[in-house]
């Protein structure tokens, strides 16, 4: 029999805090050549900025007061202890849904879409558009459990999840959304567990389809898409290969050094958002900072990027087999600053895709930079389901 779920509060010691000040006010600073800007990473200006204002502007206490307002668990779940916002909606017959981040965030990106979907006649919806929302904190982020033994990849991760659903919570039917490895979690739940959900709905592209053989060539359009993606990876993804090949290696100096952090944080951040180069066009400096504290206060950075290394070595990096589909009912909600996402054609080829919402704005982090948009896309594809 599932142990029943544990209230949880975030509560943390004031000696952490006063640690993080401490460390920020002993940071040694690197150069940096001028001209090339964020060319060569996070720009030292904009990072000393933030520091600054992370030392004596933000104010934890009241973003915890506001993390707190959410309705926190845990629970074990595929030997782990796990932990998650749980937020029923008061109308009946409200569909279940679990909506998972990727890396660098955390449950906190979807604070702002929690009533959008348990209550949506407050945002522009209608009570038949309900949903009650499960948000967990993937396993090595934030208060969840890390994993001590190999192979905890995005489909491990998506049984994990499955079981939290299934059989925690007792939500026999449901609905999965997801971006970054949450949509690779949300896919493989979707592909593994099929009469377990109502419908899948995606703002990244999670599993892709294996190309050759007896399957359709690539057109023209798909081919110029892969083209630019393998550009775009071996520029901008040196995070990948570091976190996919040594994460602990790199944990040593973002677990002990809070400027390390918010720079490799902040390079991302400023890069996926739809924000010109400005991060404050699209996320508050207090939206990243308190994002960016749920790794520092449980120092879970390097748990965090594990997930990278097992994507690479004990999963199936995203490929599903020959011949292999997902066909339950898709949705995917295209972001224009989004990072990978091909065309639609591309992603048919492993999901069958039902809905295709181009957005006029937005990037990465959807549920944080668009939040009216994500919600009113996910409570449009999942009506009537």
């Amino acid at each position: 029999m599932a142990m029943a779920p544990e209230p949880f509060r975030v509560e943390v010691p004031d000696a952490v805090l006063s640690d993080l000040g401490e460390r920020l006010a002993r940071t040694r600073w690197p150069d940096q050549i001028e001209a090339y800007g964020w060319r060569q990473g996070a720009e030292l200006g904009a990072v000393k900025r933030y520091a600054a204002y992370w030392a004596d502007g933000y104010d934890w206490r009241s973003a915890e007061a506001g993390l707190n307002r959410l309705s926190h668990f845990t629970a074990p779940a595929g030997g782990l202890r796990i932990h998650f916002v749980h937020e029923r909606s008061p109308h009946e017959g409200a569909t279940p849904i679990l909506i998972q981040h990727g890396w660098p965030g955390s449950f906190f990106e979807f604070h702002k879409i929690v009533e959008m979907l348990t209550r949506p006649e407050r945002h522009g919806g209608e009570p038949r558009d309900a949903f009650h929302v499960v948000a967990p904190s993937l396993p090595g982020y934030a208060f969840s459990e890390a994993p001590r033994e190999p192979g905890m990849h995005p489909g491990a991760i998506g049984e994990l999840m499955h079981g939290l659903m299934h059989d925690v919570l007792g939500y026999r039917r449901y609905a999965v959304q997801g971006g970054d490895w949450g949509a690779l979690v949300a896919s493989s739940i979707a592909l593994r567990h099929p009469e377990s959900v109502v419908g899948l709905h995606l703002n990244m592209q999670g599993y892709r389809a294996k190309t050759g053989g007896t399957a359709r060539p690539l057109d023209e359009e798909e081919k110029a898409w892969l083209a630019k993606a393998r550009e775009v990876f071996a520029e901008d993804m040196a995070y990948f290969a570091i976190q996919g090949t040594r994460p602990t290696s790199l944990g040593y100096g973002l677990t002990d050094s809070p400027a390390g952090l918010l720079g490799w944080f902040l390079e991302k951040f400023t890069a996926w958002t739809d924000c010109d180069g400005v991060l404050e066009n699209a996320v508050s400096r207090d939206e990243f900072l308190t994002n960016l504290m749920l790794y520092w206060v449980t120092g879970s950075i390097a748990s965090a990027a594990r997930v990278y290394y097992e994507h690479i070595h004990t999963g199936n990096r995203g490929t599903l087999a020959a011949g292999e589909r997902i066909g339950v009912p898709t949705a995917m909600a295209v972001f224009p600053r989004e990072i990978l996402v091909g065309p639609r054609q591309w992603v048919e080829r492993a999901y069958n895709v039902v809905r295709w919402t181009e957005m006029p704005r937005g990037g990465h982090f959807a549920a944080l930079e668009q939040p009216e948009l994500l919600a009113a896309d996910v409570r449009a594809f999942f009506r009537g389901r």
